[in-house]
């Protein structure tokens, strides 16, 4: 797939900490940079008890109610994975955008890993603190997203919903491409 044609797909998860195995990805939400009403969302069954008390909090899930009302995890990843398949299509090749990417995509690869055996976005993902950083030559202080929101005149989310903060994420991609 050497020419492939790029496609941008923001993705943002929620968690119950910080790193994959120990904690669980509670939440995956998706859309297209270029079409963030083209997306996927889905919850998942906890894959651990453990948990940070202040990561619950932030997202609002409980443990107990996600093992009732969660996907089963191989479901949901299988399910992201022909959702990425469906939007890429034959010759598309999937980039994995994320605000604070080395995060989500830990977690992301770890489970499509775990899970399927392999990651569809492959072992690369594009930061968009990174390229914020890179673009307006600033200070990685400077590229927490509330400074980027004032800098590009963007609309933060509200709350931590994975879907709301995916098609975010694409606001912020494509603002950040459009600088000059």
């Amino acid at each position: 797939m050497k020419n492939a044609k790029e496609i941008y797909i923001s993705v943002d998860i929620e968690t119950s900490g910080p790193v994959p195995g120990k904690f669980s990805m509670l939440s995956i939400g998706a859309c297209l940079t270029s079409a963030p009403e083209v997306n996927f969302y889905c919850e998942l069954k906890p894959t651990s008890n453990q948990f940070v008390p202040a990561a619950l909090e932030v997202t609002g899930f409980s443990l107990d109610k996600l093992q009732i009302s969660g996907q089963p995890v191989e479901n949901a990843m299988q399910a992201f994975k022909v959702w990425i398949e469906e939007v890429t299509g034959d010759s598309g090749n999937p980039v994995f955008v994320g605000l604070n990417a080395p995060f989500d995509w830990a977690f992301i690869n770890y489970y499509f890993h775990v899970y399927l055996g392999d990651n569809p976005f492959g072992f690369t993902a594009l930061d968009i603190k990174a390229l914020y950083m890179g673009v307006r030559n600033t200070s990685w202080s400077d590229t927490r997203s509330s400074k980027m929101v004032e800098a590009l005149g963007v609309p933060s989310a509200d709350g931590h919903n994975a879907l709301k903060d995916a098609i975010f994420q694409a606001n912020l991609f494509n603002a950040i491409r459009t600088l000059k």
